[in-house]
């Protein structure tokens, strides 16, 4: 059985001394994936025209058939991409609206996706609809309710998060689906957060599209994310055409010109990797570490969590007694943390309110949320 905790930091690059609790934010490459990285870089480098015109195309197929099945889908519904964020513009890009459509999503969307789901409203005359999810959400039932309350038969697509990164809420993403598909209306899943948090199932989800990434809780180098297509679902293409247009869908996905792909290719060795930590006792683990600590950390500040317990993974926010509700001045808040205490925990703002999200990973351990009520304290104070 692994040891959890601060015995697992050697594994990892981070600097030192500090408190990491933001692995959600940009992840934790381990050095043993590092390491198997740069060994694919070398040979890249070593005969560049070998590497990409014979062995790159093979090498993500081979990637893809590691990670397919761990998602719960298939090889040749699979595409990478360098992040979700890029997913969702190349799903975004390959569709047509007209004037007056709606774009449908939650306020509880990514910062970058609502941001392209305002780009192509405004490129096709459309609108961007986002339904109002109060906190604390209180049950799945919430989320419908809000999603059914928005809905029109103007509505297009619905847009929704299956791990919320701002407000830590795991969506009910499988009833959602059902809901937009009974109308009639495709589904675009937003699961930058879920690969390695939680036990996936993307075909039983049903979604048109679902995207994500590899590089936070499945832990592989920055830039391994994903799109999976769903047999049926519109038509999509990546973001930059190149020469495999017209060849399929993981083709074109695979083939989009000269860029380093070596933390796609690096996938296998990320997966296994969390498989060596535990895999689904991990992602238990993680689970039940931040749901924990953030129950702690509420009674510590006299608030509230930002949703019923059992609607976090391995992230989790907690309402903040007092401070700025706008994002600039929420980043300074997770500077300053990171400044006074070496603690890296970021501020969110959310529904109007300040919250702090936490995150829990195999190298932490409950000791390194003791300090955070009165360090916060001291930020907010400042």
């Amino acid at each position: 059985m692994t040891e959890f905790g601060h015995a697992l930091l050697e594994k990892f690059a981070l600097e030192t001394p500090g408190t990491h609790l933001n692995h959600a934010g940009y992840g934790g490459t381990p050095r043993a994936v590092l390491a198997a990285q740069e060994k694919i870089r070398a040979r890249m480098e070593a005969h560049p025209t070998r590497f990409f015109r014979n062995e790159l195309g093979p090498g993500l197929r081979a990637s893809a058939a590691v990670l397919a099945p761990f998602l719960g889908t298939a090889p040749e519904r699979l595409g990478f991409v360098t992040n979700a964020t890029e997913g969702v513009n190349a799903v975004l890009n390959s569709l047509r609206f007209n004037a007056g459509d709606v774009l449908l999503t939650t306020d509880h969307v990514y910062g970058a996706v609502r941001h392209t789901l305002r780009h192509m409203a405004a490129r096709w005359g459309a609108t961007v609809v986002e339904a109002p999810v109060p906190m604390p959400v209180e049950s799945p039932e919430a989320v419908l309710h809000a999603v059914r309350e928005a809905w029109s038969d103007r509505v297009r697509i619905l847009v929704v998060d299956h791990v919320v990164s701002a407000s830590a809420v795991v969506f009910p993403v499988k009833e959602l689906v059902a809901f937009a598909h009974a109308r009639g209306v495709p589904v675009l899943v937003d699961g930058a957060h879920t690969p390695g948090m939680l036990d996936l199932d993307i075909d039983a989800i049903g979604a048109d599209w679902y995207v994500g990434n590899c590089h936070k809780w499945l832990c592989s180098p920055k830039g391994a994310g994903f799109v999976v297509h769903a047999p049926g679902a519109p038509e999509i293409h990546p973001t930059v055409i190149s020469h495999a247009y017209g060849q399929g869908f993981a083709a074109e996905f695979d083939k989009t010109g000269t860029r380093d792909m070596t933390p796609a290719l690096c996938v296998p060795e990320a997966i296994a990797f969390h498989t060596a930590l535990g895999g689904k006792h991990l992602r238990a683990r993680n689970t039940a570490l931040a749901r924990e600590q953030a129950a702690l950390l509420a009674r510590a500040f006299n608030t509230h969590l930002g949703a019923a317990p059992k609607m976090f993974g391995a992230i989790a926010t907690v309402r903040m007694p007092s401070g700025p509700a706008d994002w600039a001045a929420a980043a300074r808040l997770s500077e300053l943390l990171w400044e006074r205490h070496t603690i890296a925990a970021p501020f969110m703002v959310v529904g109007g309110a300040l919250w702090l999200r936490i995150s829990a990973f195999a190298y932490n351990e409950a000791a390194d949320y003791t300090a955070l009520p009165e360090a916060v304290r001291d930020v907010l104070a400042a």
